[in-house]
């Protein structure tokens, strides 16, 4: 399989609803879940795409373009942005999709690294 498949096959989508227990005062999500939500899916992707144990190692910019309002749907997609040697980086963009319409628009937008370790906790090749 090329890295271009991998990659295509390796992207991740996963839908959620914002419910209130997941928003702040201003009944919108809290920032942190969304973070918590976007490192998730960038992990499955990040795995998908390895098939080995990968681990977070930073988190770089995370944009909050639109607050996400309780009430709606959100889905979270996860893809490998970058292939280092032992490391990989993956974009997340979480949209905002209304319940009763067909609005949607991106939202969130982040990029997680990540790096592959052995069973002792050493570095290895992201690529077999």
């Amino acid at each position: 399989m090329t890295v271009e498949e991998k990659i295509e096959k390796s992207e991740t989508r996963i839908f959620k609803t914002v419910f209130p227990n997941n928003t702040n005062h201003y009944d919108t999500l809290f920032g942190g879940a969304a973070m918590h939500m976007m490192d998730e899916v960038a992990f499955i992707t990040a795995t998908r795409f390895s098939r080995q144990t990968m681990v977070t190692v930073s988190s770089d910019r995370i944009d909050f373009k639109k607050p996400i309002p309780a009430g709606t749907f959100i889905e979270l997609i996860g893809r490998v942005s970058h292939i280092g040697n032992t490391s990989l980086k993956v974009k997340v963009d979480i949209y905002i999709e209304q319940m009763y319409s067909e609005d949607r628009e991106r939202a969130v937008t982040g990029e997680f690294s990540f790096v592959a370790i052995d069973e002792h906790k050493k570095p290895i090749a992201v690529l077999k």
